[in-house]
């Protein structure tokens, strides 16, 4: 596999917020609250990321991810309270179970829903998400019901936050091997155009469903990561609200755009507890950094950087294939 300049960089800035993280980790200089936000934002970078790959790449409007980080965290938290396995096999198994549990999800919903476009795919995913919040209520006996599902070994805390910055690398560079694939070129040519895509012998349906699994199976592998870190899980949580936080993050991150994304992840998680010294204001300044950002995505001076980007990978591209 060739590496590439653009390889190398990434590489090394994952290397560099690495070591800068751990660096203020192990220097006791990040506050109690401040260290308590690492790992959230690692869960909402890895759930924008996911997200990113159906509504920026496919072009469809999702609004049940949370549903899916709901299985996902409930399905591993489930199995970590009742397994006697060391504590990197469990976290290991644990992972798969709940990405698993999420992508036979995501395929039952995928099927039927993903035949319905636009705003009427929004609403269907709402309605799932609530519906899984709705079944995690019923189930109390297994899921504690509100009450929530109590007594879940810590294993993903800042203490373990190698692990899951390990974690968060891999899922954003899987991703973005999907989107750079042939696979990922086929899913952008549904977006840009349906029935081109459909016409050039493109299995319409079979990549959406496909898109969907894989956006939920990530989904899930963040939920059990997000379950290991409170210890405790309650479906309120898990509500339209955490899927409307997580698709504003893709949207201010950019359509389409997995770096913007993993930067909106961060600043819209760790935003709130930087303004909570503002007190009353810190609603206000909340909106005002929002309008910013929008605006900010909306530049003639970001369009004209993104211009000159894709010329340089169009450039690219024809050099490999001369």
């Amino acid at each position: 596999m060739k590496i590439n300049k653009k390889t190398i960089i990434n590489v090394i800035i994952a290397v560099g917020v690495y070591a800068v993280v751990q660096g203020l980790i192990s220097g006791g200089m990040l506050s109690r609250q401040m260290t308590s936000l690492i790992i959230p934002i690692c869960v909402y970078v890895m759930m924008a990321v996911s997200l990113c790959l159906v509504v920026g790449f496919l072009g469809e409007l999702s609004l049940g991810h949370a549903g899916f980080m709901s299985v996902g965290a409930y399905s591993g938290a489930l199995f970590l309270t009742h397994t006697e396995l060391p504590q990197l096999p469990a976290v290991l198994i644990a992972l798969l179970i709940g990405g698993s549990a999420a992508a036979v999800f995501g395929l039952i919903i995928g099927v039927p829903v993903l035949r319905l476009k636009g705003d009427y795919l929004a609403i269907v995913t709402l309605g799932f998400g609530e519906i899984i919040k709705s079944i995690i209520n019923f189930m109390t006996p297994i899921t504690g019901g509100a009450k929530g599902l109590s007594k879940i070994p810590l294993y993903t805390t800042y203490r373990n936050f190698t692990f899951v910055f390990i974690l968060t690398v891999v899922v954003v560079l899987l991703v973005s091997n999907i989107v750079r694939s042939r696979h990922g070129r086929a899913i952008t040519s549904i977006r840009d155009n349906y029935i081109a895509a459909e016409a050039a012998g493109i299995p319409v349906s079979r990549y959406k469903i496909m898109t969907f699994v894989i956006a939920a199976f990530f989904a899930g592998v963040a939920g059990v990561v997000y379950a290991g870190n409170i210890g405790i899980l309650k479906p309120v949580n898990f509500d339209y609200n955490t899927s409307i936080e997580i698709l504003v993050m893709v949207v201010l991150g950019g359509m389409g755009n997995i770096k913007g994304s993993i930067v909106a992840a961060v600043i819209l998680t760790a935003l709130p507890e930087v303004l909570r010294g503002a007190a009353d204001y810190r609603m206000l300044l909340y909106s005002i950094v929002l309008i910013a950002l929008m605006l900010f995505n909306n530049s003639p001076i970001k369009r004209a950087f993104m211009d000159r980007r894709n010329m340089r990978q169009a450039g690219r591209l024809q050099k490999e294939g001369e």
